[in-house]
C-alpha cells in the first residue's frame, strides 16, 4: 500500500480537550485511505487559528507532516480544505513545498493544481458574497436608512427603522458584518460560546461595542448575522 500522512487541525483549546472535530476528521481521512489504498503513516494534530500571514509559521505540526511527506515521498490527507485554509495564497504557498495534498472531500487529483483553483474558488466566492453585501447597505442607505446590513435582510431594515435608534443599531450591524468572518470561524466545529468568545477576546477582536465578548453579546450577535 501507498504511505500517507495524515493533518488534522482545530482552531481552540478547548476543541483539542474534547476531540471535537478531530475524530470526524481523523474518520474521514481513514475512510478515503481505505478506499484509495492509503497506509496513514503518522497523523499530526494541530490546534491553531488558520488566519493570518503567519499562519505556517504558527503551525509547527503541518510543517512537521510537510517534512514527513517529503521524507517518506508521501502525499498529506486533510478532510476538507479549510483545514489547510481558506486563504488562496496560502494554498499557493504550499504548493512549492513540493508535497501532494489530498483533500479527502475533494477527491484525489492528478494535477496539484486543482487545489490552487478550488481555493480560489471558494475565495472569490467570499468576495462576491462581501459585494452583494456592500451593495445591499448602499442601496440601504440611498433610501435614507443607515444600517450595515446586506439585501437579504430588508425585513429588519424596515423594523428596526420604525423603533427608531437607526444610528447606533446601524454602526453596530455594520461592525458586526465587518468581523462576520472572524466570528463565523470562532465558531466553527461546534466551539462553545465561551470558547469563541476567548479566541475573539485574544485575538484582539472587539465585540461592536468596542469591548470584550461575553457569551450573551456573542450570541446575540452570531443571531443577528444568521450564524446561530
Amino acid at each position: 500500500m501507498t504511505t500517507a500522512i495524515a493533518y488534522v487541525r482545530v482552531s481552540t483549546k478547548a476543541q483539542g480537550r474534547s476531540g471535537l472535530g478531530l475524530e470526524a476528521q481523523r474518520a474521514a481521512i481513514t475512510r478515503f485511505a481505505e478506499a484509495e489504498g492509503l497506509d496513514v503513516a503518522q497523523v499530526y494534530e494541530e490546534i491553531e487559528t488558520g488566519s493570518g500571514s503567519d499562519a505556517l509559521e504558527r503551525r509547527p505540526k503541518l510543517a512537521a507532516a510537510l517534512k514527513a511527506a517529503r521524507k517518506a515521498k508521501a502525499p498529506v490527507l486533510v478532510a476538507k480544505l479549510d483545514r489547510l485554509s481558506r486563504d488562496v495564497h496560502f494554498i499557493s504557498g504550499l504548493m512549492s513545498q513540493r508535497v501532494e495534498f489530498v483533500v479527502c472531500d475533494l477527491g484525489r487529483q492528478s494535477d496539484p493544481f486543482v487545489l490552487h483553483l478550488y481555493a480560489a474558488l471558494a475565495e472569490k466566492e467570499r468576495g462576491m458574497i462581501a459585494a452583494r453585501t456592500k451593495a445591499g447597505l448602499a442601496a440601504a442607505k440611498a433610501r435614507g436608512v443607515k444600517l450595515g446590513m446586506d439585501a437579504r435582510s430588508d425585513f429588519e431594515i424596515r423594523k428596526i427603522a420604525k423603533k427608531g435608534g437607526d444610528a447606533n443599531k446601524a454602526a453596530s450591524l455594520e461592525k458586526l458584518h465587518d468581523i462576520r468572518d472572524r466570528i463565523e470561524y470562532a465558531l466553527k466545529d461546534g466551539a462553545s460560546l465561551r470558547t469563541a468568545c476567548a479566541l475573539l477576546n485574544d485575538r484582539g477582536i472587539g465585540s461592536p461595542g468596542g469591548g470584550r465578548w461575553h457569551a450573551p453579546s456573542l450570541l446575540k450577535a452570531a443571531r443577528r448575522l444568521g450564524l446561530r
